[in-house]
């Protein structure tokens, strides 16, 4: 919902807004969508997570998996996240979301699988999996994706994935990097979910 606003008043020491009625937006996914992403080095990261905000993302849970190059100390993780909070606000307010992502604290893969247990829909990006995209999405209200970080999951990782319910998900023929498929991920289910349109674009007559 948004707000409009009058500054009424402004000096050294605060400003004074007179705030007006909401108004409703339709910015936000009919299809809420959690991406589980291992987390990548800084340029990477801060990457997927602005295009996922974009892409109307609801949630986002950075995870700390096997093969993840970069290691977070508590002290360390609380800056990381006060760095992507704000990445997350400035893409919010750059493609006129109202709402921002829920942004977890980052978790070690087994927690997050988890706490995604009740989801309707659980995908996990594997290379191996058997081409074709998932149907039956139309209408649903909540989807999870898992994506690796650089040198994506280990086999233990993607048993455990499937083993959570997560089913795999073969984005073509080419193995994409941490920071592109979880976007073409999203791109894709979004689509399905009618956030993107009403459906493929018809050729002129």
């Amino acid at each position: 919902m948004d707000f409009p606003a009058r500054i009424v008043a402004a000096g050294k020491r605060g400003v004074t807004v007179d705030v007006g009625a909401g108004i409703a937006v339709g910015t936000e996914s009919p299809l809420a969508i959690t991406l589980l992403q291992g987390i990548g080095r800084g340029p990477r990261m801060d990457l997927v997570l602005q295009k996922a905000t974009e892409l109307g993302v609801a949630a986002i849970r950075p995870l700390l998996t096997s093969r993840t190059v970069v290691r977070l100390d508590e002290e360390r993780a609380a800056q990381r996240l006060q760095h992507w909070q704000r990445i997350l606000i400035s893409a919010a307010e750059q493609c006129g979301r109202s709402t921002l992502p829920v942004l977890h604290a980052p978790a070690s893969l087994a927690d997050a699988l988890a706490a995604e247990a009740g989801t309707p829909w659980r995908l996990f990006l594997d290379p191996a999996a058997p081409p074709g995209l998932p149907t039956g999405i139309t209408g649903a209200q909540a989807a999870a994706v898992l994506v690796g970080p650089e040198g994506g999951l280990s086999p233990d990782e993607r048993a455990l994935a499937t083993a959570s319910g997560f089913r795999g998900l073969r984005l073509g023929p080419r193995i994409l990097r941490t920071e592109t498929a979880p976007l073409a991920a999203l791109s894709i289910l979004q689509y399905l979910a009618g956030d993107l349109g009403a459906g493929p674009a018809k050729e002129p007559a």
